[in-house]
């Protein structure tokens, strides 16, 4: 019989991680804006490496792998749809089109006859 094991993770330990995430980020947006005089690659490569490691902190703490699971089981249900092909795509276009200008003319008609309803019938007013 095979026992599992259960990580456990401490709440205090993964709220630190997720604030050194927010750390890292807003340092990493200062020092884009502080280093503007070192020039354009020092300043992107401070954002860029201050947001990777943001990034690497956040994938390690609980709510990361939470994401990154999330992110897989999303990916395998995209992989079991089944797309339509460009003739049923073509298909269901021209039906909707058809459909709109099909409405359009009804609620035109309608329109036009309550107006002439209301206008020439009931009040008796001619335009």
């Amino acid at each position: 019989m095979a026992i599992s094991q259960v990580e456990t993770v401490s709440p205090g330990v993964d709220k630190a991680k997720l604030a050194a995430v927010a750390v890292l980020v807003l340092a990493s947006v200062a020092a884009f804006y502080l280093l503007g005089k070192q020039g354009a690659i020092v300043q992107w490569g401070a954002l860029l490496v201050g947001l990777s490691a943001a990034v690497v902190v956040f994938l390690i703490s609980e709510s990361g792998r939470q994401f990154l699971a999330f992110a897989n089981d999303a990916w395998r249900e995209v992989k079991k749809v089944v797309w339509p092909t460009r003739k049923e795509s073509m298909q269901m276009t021209a039906y909707v089109f058809v459909f709109v200008v099909v409405m359009a003319l009804f609620l035109w008609l309608t329109d036009k006859t309550l107006e002439w309803v209301f206008y020439d019938l009931i009040l008796g007013w001619r335009k």
